[in-house]
């Protein structure tokens, strides 16, 4: 059956963010438009009322999706990282409209399901999108407490003109100065350096009983990290900010998390976030000589494929991505690989220094320091790439508390949270190849022999074999068999009325299934001696009068399930 009219399908706009409600309309002119790839659901309702959209995208005529190998991909769990969002509905219209003329989209779609959510957190998102935006970290429940500030300043565009920037104030105690290379960007005084023109920087916002004196940032109102919410390692507020008052406290983390632990055959999954131009792969709590080896060696294999398709390095959360040396964050890759086993990368999207030609950066150290060259160099890419626009040049405005003050600096949300609109598209279709592949590369549960053969008068031998045709073990990681959450293949018989068992059970739990990944190369000093790892059988004897159909499965959880019928014959 041929896909619906390409006329149907529906053409995001992809240099733009949708709000809910055309977001909303997007996915259902899609499941509309396709009906036998894609179907819409709800996994739940965000904190302030919002459906959790889940886009189901399989050939439903080749199986349901309940008994295929699954990959999940969601997006935008933090508030303002909307081309996070971005990045899940290009793959999405790149399975939709490819599925006739692409055999990998074809293949990916006809065997596996691809459980995919644009947008975790709707209710962050609209805050961030909103006429007068407000960049907070993620939900937008109050927390820890549900109380408005008596005083300081709280981060907010103040003169409506859809940003949040910084304000700049004449201070002869100010930490930062006019860099004598180009004026309009800000540099830090020198140790020891007096006598010049200094400023006082702090965001754009609103002060409450300000006294002439003391400023102070007020923590967001909205506390929550919905990114520190979840099972594994959660901590509480003084050990992990943000993570909530107990695991999965809050509706959006308490959605994913049931729904995929109803789901055991996700195995493997990816979850969308910006900036900073990389992919990171676990663990996130330990080091790598600690990590089960043979999981290693299979994260190390599929991020370098990454790295490759998608132009960004791959790098571990522990060595490399720490917000701060001696701290240790945790999240949903902790959650999906470290309890559940199921492989987990988090994608970091966009890295503005990369575009503006800093190519050593070290993620996260950079923004601690780094030499004011790289800011010439981002300076020149915003006037020459970005029409001035990333770095707005500082412009006066009386401020209803401050008096007069000067807005200006780096438009964070628009230029360095989230590409700017033309390069949106760019930075999305980075990625549906290494999606394609990993979700491929699942194990798959495929029947290689059901038979009869007849042992004496009404007495019969039934024989099921089956295979796991994917590149990853059944059980995806070693991880999954450390935490005993990986079933073996389970056998079933069922048996019609006036069909008998005279030996084997009604359901069989056999091995696991190994992949075609290869365990070593060919030079290696010793042979695999599991040659045929891969396959399964099981035997039952009963009785029964010929003719009789008798109906068997087999079902390895994250390889999917597989049914035969032999006759009694």
């Amino acid at each position: 059956m041929p896909t619906s009219d390409a006329a149907e399908i529906p053409v995001p706009r992809f240099d733009l963010f949708y709000r809910h409600p055309e977001l909303t309309r997007l996915l259902q002119d899609y499941a509309k438009a396709a009906p036998h790839l894609v179907q819409l659901s709800s996994i739940g309702k965000s904190h302030e009322g919002r459906d959790i959209w889940l886009v189901t995208l399989t050939r439903r005529d080749t199986g349901a999706a309940e008994d295929k190998p699954a990959f999940w991909a969601d997006g935008n769990i933090h508030a303002a990282e909307l081309t996070a969002c971005t990045a899940c509905l290009y793959w999405l219209h790149q399975l939709v409209s490819k599925y006739d003329s692409d055999a990998q989209v074809r293949q990916l779609l006809d065997t596996r399901v691809v459980y995919l959510v644009p947008r975790l957190n709707p209710d962050g998102a609209e805050l961030a999108l909103a006429d007068r935006p407000r960049h907070i970290r993620s939900s937008t429940r109050p927390y820890p407490y549900d109380e408005q500030p008596v005083e300081g300043l709280t981060v907010e565009d103040v003169d409506g003109d859809g940003r949040v920037l910084t304000m700049r104030i004449p201070d002869p105690h100010g930490p930062y100065k006019k860099c004598e290379k180009d004026a309009r960007l800000m540099v830090a005084r020198e140790p020891g350096e007096f006598g010049g023109e200094y400023f006082r920087l702090m965001p754009e916002g609103t002060l409450k009983n300000f006294d002439g004196i003391k400023v102070s940032a007020n923590k967001d109102r909205e506390g929550l990290d919905l990114n520190r919410n979840f099972p594994a390692y959660w901590r509480q507020e003084f050990e992990q900010a943000g993570a909530g008052p107990y695991p999965t406290s809050e509706p959006e983390v308490r959605a994913m998390v049931d729904f995929i632990v109803k789901h055991p055959n996700i195995g493997a999954a990816v979850s969308f976030h910006t900036h900073s131009g990389v992919i990171l792969r676990p663990m996130g709590t330990q080091s790598d000589d600690d990590m089960t080896p043979e999981d290693l060696w299979m994260y190390k294999r599929l991020s370098d494929i990454g790295a490759r398709l998608t132009g960004y390095p791959a790098i571990s959360i522990y060595h490399e991505f720490k917000y701060h040396p001696k701290e240790i964050i945790t999240g949903t890759q902790d959650w999906v690989y470290e309890h559940l086993g199921a492989l987990f990368w988090t994608v970091e999207i966009w890295a503005p220094n990369r575009e503006a030609g800093i190519t050593d950066y070290q993620w996260i150290e950079w923004y601690r320091e780094h030499p004011v060259e790289d800011d010439l160099k981002l300076l020149k890419w915003s006037d020459e790439q970005c029409g001035g626009m990333a770095h707005v040049t500082w412009y006066p405005f009386r401020h209803p508390q401050l008096g007069m003050v000067e807005l200006g600096g780096w438009d964070k949300m628009n230029f360095w949270r989230n590409p700017p609109p033309g390069l949106r598209e760019r930075e999305a279709a980075r990625f549906p190849p290494w999606l394609m592949q990993l979700a491929l590369s699942l194990p798959k549960l495929e029947v290689l022999r059901a038979e009869v053969r007849s042992l004496g008068p009404e007495t019969w031998r039934v024989r099921f074999a089956v295979a796991n045709a994917g590149y990853l073990p059944a059980y995806v990681s070693k991880r999954a068999l450390e935490r005993k959450v990986a079933r073996g293949t389970v056998f079933e018989i069922h048996l019609p009325p006036g069909v008998t068992l005279v030996s084997g059970k009604e359901r069989i739990e056999a091995g696991h299934l190994e992949g075609h990944a290869p365990k070593s190369s060919l030079q290696a000093f010793l042979p695999n001696r599991d040659i045929t790892g891969d396959r399964a059988v099981v035997e039952w004897v009963v009785n029964g009068k010929r003719g009789m159909p008798v109906a068997l499965s087999a079902t390895a959880d994250r390889a999917g399930t597989v049914r035969a019928e032999v006759t009694l014959d």
